[in-house]
């Protein structure tokens, strides 16, 4: 259900981009991601930090590009998201216990997250640092060297598309490092 707080802004954004284009669509995402982090938090009594600061970076751009009848503002919204969340996670190395990365995927109850070192957790952070600087790039990329129809359905489709696919990879690789341990424990019960 959490999933369709998620999708619901964006799918309603491309719908309302196909019938009367980019500035009906920023009007309609800009009514629905508020409405979705407040049914969100509704529901979970947690504010879901990831999705406010999209949302708050959304009402700047889209208000930004809305006032100066300039799209450029929303193409930069992604780009600009991402390098912020980029330097939050570098930040992480330095300041807390742990990297962001580490403490996101503490969330997840029942992961047994001891079987990965500092050192590889490190590692990992960096790599997400690099991935959000590299779709930041990506993105700024096709805003400005393809059609806006196209940077629209990149948007949409294509940032969830590779962000998830990341996302799978580091699910997996971390399902490893768990596995590995689980075996070790299982062998020396044997």
């Amino acid at each position: 259900m959490s999933l369709l707080f998620e999708f619901l802004p964006l799918i309603l954004f491309l719908g309302a981009y196909a019938l009367d284009g980019i500035y009906t669509a920023i009007v309609v995402l800009m009514i629905a991601m508020p409405i979705g982090l407040l049914i969100k938090y509704v529901r979970t009594k947690t504010l879901d930090k990831m999705y406010f600061w999209s949302t708050v970076f959304l009402i700047i751009a889209g208000g930004l590009t809305l006032y100066f009848r300039n799209p450029l503002f929303l193409y930069w919204k992604p780009t600009v998201f991402y390098w912020v969340v980029a330097v939050a996670f570098l930040g992480s190395q330095f300041i807390g216990d742990s990297p962001l990365v580490q403490r996101f995927f503490g969330l997840v109850d029942g992961l047994n997250l001891d079987q990965v070192s500092k050192a590889q957790w490190t590692k990992l952070n960096l790599i997400w640092v690099l991935f959000f600087v590299t779709v930041g790039i990506l993105n700024i990329y096709v805003a400005y060297n393809f059609d806006e129809a196209t940077w629209v359905k990149f948007k949409v489709f294509g940032l969830m598309a590779i962000t998830f696919a990341f996302m799978l990879v580091q699910t997996f690789w971390i399902a490893s490092k768990i596995g590995d341990g689980d075996d070790d424990d299982q062998q020396e019960q044997s």
